[in-house]
């Protein structure tokens, strides 16, 4: 069945309510952002939920391997997988606006490889090594303890029997990012945009790494991040589109040059965005002075799923049939069908795109 998420987080100082609504508008899942500096502890959160709805999926939207040990992002994982009966995903990157407000950039491929590996030692019972991670270099090592014997190894001991794994799924956007999810993870999603020539090379570049890797077994599920704003009249979007556009776009060019399929003259664009997106003022796209200066509205509207509740569920249907298993979608809920208080995109766009997929 194709999933639907929320990433735009709960956005509301009452997050039972919060909670509540975005299960009965129908969506499969919520993402919580992992930044200390620019929101609140996403576990909190996601334990709050899981208490409060009966249905919905819960997932880091994303975490990454350094500013939380991985015994203690497993840990944390696994204990909401137990106490949610089953509806945790951990959603992983190399790290983004956390670890920048830490004075650091994303984790290293190679470390962010062992990351994975780990983590999934970890979630399924097994043990790691010391020294794990980067906390071995900042402490005595435990070999220090004048004691007879001292752990080897990191394990999740209390782990209870017959709560299923948590899956792993990894945020990607290049392909060696997008390579190494698919060989180590159940899930993928991309960050690429909503161009068709481009999730369609993301999902080649996954499928070969993961036909190429021995150790890949199961199912593997790809999904997609998106901005969505849904509108009965498309020019009202225009402004709020071009915004909320800039904030994933810069994933394409936050290491130099854009990796994969694009069109003609788009490079003006993401340069634009490269030049002029501001960490600083990360998620504050009211603020952002880019906005309708240098980014053409046709690479915005390419870039981005945006239109009526008709055209939003063409674009999404064609992306699905490419092999997209899961939309995580930002933005929709700018704009209410004015008679019920739910988005557009729930009471429209998410029955209609189903209707076509699964029909």
């Amino acid at each position: 069945m194709i999933e639907f998420w929320k990433a735009d987080g709960p956005g509301s100082l009452e997050p039972a309510r919060a909670a509540a609504q975005t299960e009965d508008e129908g969506w499969d899942g919520q993402m919580f952002m992992d930044s200390q500096s620019l929101g609140a502890d996403p576990y909190v959160l996601m334990g709050h939920w899981a208490a409060t709805t009966q249905r919905i999926k819960l997932s880091t939207g994303v975490t990454n391997p350094l500013t939380r040990h991985l015994a203690v992002t497993a840990g944390s994982a696994a204990t909401l997988q137990a106490i949610s009966g089953g509806r945790c995903v951990l959603g992983i990157g190399r790290g983004d606006s956390a670890l920048a407000f830490l004075g650091c950039a994303p984790t290293p491929l190679a470390r962010f490889q062992r990351a994975l590996t780990e983590l999934q030692t970890l979630l399924s019972g097994g043990e790691i090594e010391f020294p794990g991670d980067h906390l071995a270099t900042q402490t005595n090592s435990v070999d220090q303890l004048a004691l007879g014997d001292r752990p080897v190894g990191a394990r999740l001991q209390w782990l209870p029997p017959g709560v299923p794994k948590v899956p792993l799924d990894v945020a990607a956007t290049g392909p060696r990012v997008i390579a190494l999810a698919a060989q180590a993870a159940e899930r993928v999603t991309f960050s690429v945009g909503a161009m068709a020539e481009r999730v369609g090379w993301a999902i080649s570049c996954a499928r070969s790494a993961r036909a190429a890797c021995d150790l890949a077994t199961g199912p593997i599920s790809f999904g997609v991040q998106l901005v969505v704003v849904c509108h009965r009249e498309g020019d009202v979007v225009r402004e709020v589109a071009t915004r909320l556009v800039t904030p994933l776009a810069r994933f394409q060019v936050l290491h130099g040059t854009v990796a994969g399929p694009i069109r003609p003259g788009d490079g003006t664009a993401y340069d634009a965005v490269r030049r002029g997106y501001a960490m600083t003022k990360h998620s504050r796209f009211d603020e952002d002075k880019l906005v309708g200066e240098s980014i053409d509205f046709d690479f915005v509207r390419r870039f981005a799923v945006i239109g009526t509740p008709d055209e939003c569920a063409a674009r999404l249907t064609e992306l699905a049939g490419l092999g997209i298993d899961r939309f995580v979608v930002f933005g929709p809920g700018v704009y209410d069908d004015g008679s019920s208080g739910r988005s557009l995109f729930a009471a429209e766009v998410i029955p209609a795109v189903r209707a076509a997929v699964e029909g």
